[in-house]
């Protein structure tokens, strides 16, 4: 028999058991909706997870100034290590590996507007800040490069740090008093869903050119240097660069990570990847135990329907049809009745996903408008693969057993089965 007629006897023969046919497909598809809805659902929280982690930036690392734990060039160990102003440039010049860099100096300042004085976290950067940190502007314009070269007076908020200090008034383009002197907001960042942060939430601080701030306070050198390689592949030997030249200027081994301890974005972003993908694995393995129960159901039936029609079977092989023809006709019947079923969990888990409402996670702590950050039950291609693999599966299992059982029958006991 060709394919397309062992399918239409198939078809025929699950249509004359059509209540036993469709009560077992029940399980069927009850077991790939909830394969395809746990693995949206894995999919989803992995993705949420990541996306605020990665609020911090744009594959960034930073590195503080820390105390050496090695011996270098006849200095002792335990030695405190000071950034330098020019360290910045040095990386700049002298390690290709790296992509924009900047210094970082946090402070709380007091801000004063009108009769309100309000302390909030200060971010002291440079110009690739923004885009390294992901400082996406909601109104106004971000930094340019003159407001470092000039030493301008100005400032980038944060949307809660902007509420903060001027409570309902709009705050672009108005001044506001930092020791004494009148700085302009000239933007206000975009709400970001932030779930990392080195010194609190960019939502929450004030950002100023670095060189400005150096104006009225004594600060010349940074505290942090943030940078981002070219490569989110070559994180590490970005990192081993910078460490390089630093242990030059500073006379401390680059292999001494206490001496400048760092916080690689990227490598955790990869962790969290990992964790992600082991969700979305123990979420499909407990739907694939369901969809299981449903094949366990196929399997059973598929038994009952081969001792219902060993005499069938039996003048089938007595008038010249082979083993692997039985076995064919008996596992194509399996994989009819999984796949049909399949088709309709397959709808059915589509329906559903985006029937559910988003299932809270970071709106409500981030205040956010469009539930961004939620849980959204959605399916996808990969999900949506994944779910057949496990679904072609099951039915090779629920149908392998019952069609070789069917073709090792002796066609002679067969014939004569009451």
């Amino acid at each position: 028999m060709d394919l397309k007629e062992v399918i239409t006897h198939s078809w025929e023969s699950l249509q004359r058991n059509r209540l036993r046919s469709i009560l077992t497909m029940l399980g069927i598809v009850w077991g790939l909706t909830t394969v395809v809805l746990l693995l949206g659902y894995g999919q989803s929280v992995g993705d949420s997870v990541l996306g605020a982690f990665m609020g911090i930036g744009n594959n960034v690392i930073m590195i503080w100034q820390g105390q050496t734990s090695m011996q270098a060039g006849g200095q002792r160990s335990g030695r405190r290590i000071h950034f330098k102003y020019e360290d910045i440039q040095a990386i700049r010049d002298d390690v290709p590996l790296v992509k924009n860099v900047s210094a970082e100096d946090d402070d709380n300042f007091a801000y004063k507007y009108g009769n309100r004085v309000i302390t909030v976290s200060t971010k002291c950067v440079q110009y690739p800040y923004g885009e390294m940190r992901k400082l996406n502007m909601a109104e106004g314009r971000y930094f340019e490069p003159a407001d470092f070269t000039e030493h301008r007076r100005v400032l980038i908020m944060g949307p809660h740090a902007a509420k903060k200090i001027f409570g309902g008034h709009p705050p672009l383009g108005e001044y506001v008093s930092v020791w004494g002197t009148q700085f302009q907001v000239i933007g206000i960042l975009a709400l970001k869903i932030q779930d990392s942060s080195n010194n609190g939430p960019d939502n929450e601080n004030v950002f100023m050119p670095f060189e400005t701030a150096g104006d009225f306070i004594s600060l010349r050198d940074p505290g942090m240097i943030v940078f981002q390689p070219i490569n989110p592949a070559m994180h590490k030997e970005a990192l081993l660069g910078v460490r390089t030249v630093l242990g030059q200027r500073h006379n401390f081994e680059p292999k001494d990570d206490k001496a400048t301890p760092e916080w690689d974005t990227i490598e955790d972003s990869e962790e969290l990847k990992q964790f992600s993908l082991a969700l979305q694995v123990l979420l499909g393995f407990i739907g694939a135990l369901t969809l299981g129960v449903g094949g366990v159901g196929v399997m059973n039936i598929m038994l009952v329907s081969v001792t219902e029609r060993t005499r069938e079977v039996g003048l089938r092989k007595a008038i010249g049809a082979r083993p692997r023809d039985i076995a064919m006709q008996f596992f194509a019947e399996a994989l009819l009745l999984t796949f049909v079923a399949g088709a309709v969990g397959m709808l059915v888990a589509v329906i559903l996903a985006h029937s559910i409402p988003p299932m809270p996670l970071y709106s409500e702590s981030f205040k956010t408008v469009n539930h961004e950050g939620d849980i959204f039950l959605r399916t996808s291609l990969p999900v949506m693969f994944s779910s057949f693999l496990i679904l072609a599966g099951v039915g090779i299992f629920a149908g392998l057993w019952p069609a070789m059982k069917a073709a090792s029958m002796d066609p002679v006991e067969a014939l004569r089965y009451e």
